[in-house]
């Protein structure tokens, strides 16, 4: 089944840090407000929520990709947070963990980036990722 890919995402390498939680994404108050504006749009019924996977890609292997989700598929995790529900594919679930999803807009681009404990190196322009 094809999917839609509806926006980029960047990846930090960030230091380790220990979570209060145990889910294994956390949403900023930015991610979470720009995930309820793509889930209001027209485009977006009949969808649960958005679902955060990876793939080859890039100079440094892996990169997020971000695609509406219709079914959660058995292996893959649910995260619930204020209201919106972001599905991790079974893929990405160790690439994941502890990682914060943050949406950051300035003058020049919009996007989400994600600060993730987990990575060992990132490429030049930020959108692939080695663990």
């Amino acid at each position: 089944m094809a999917t839609k890919t509806i926006a980029s995402a960047t990846v930090r390498a960030v230091k380790k840090r220990v979570l209060a939680t145990r889910a294994a994404l956390v949403l900023t108050p930015s991610a979470v407000n720009k995930v309820k504006e793509i889930m209001s749009k027209e485009e977006a019924k009949g969808y649960i929520g958005l679902k955060v996977g990876v793939r080859q890609r890039g100079c440094n292997g892996l990169s997020y990709t971000l695609d509406y989700a219709k079914t959660k598929d058995k292996l893959d995790e649910e995260v619930k947070q204020d209201g919106v529900t972001i599905i991790i594919d079974k893929k990405a679930q160790l690439t994941l963990l502890g990682t914060e999803m943050d949406f950051v807009e300035d003058k020049l681009s919009a996007e989400f980036v994600f600060n993730n404990p987990n990575i060992k190196g990132t490429c030049g322009c930020g959108e692939s990722f080695s663990i």
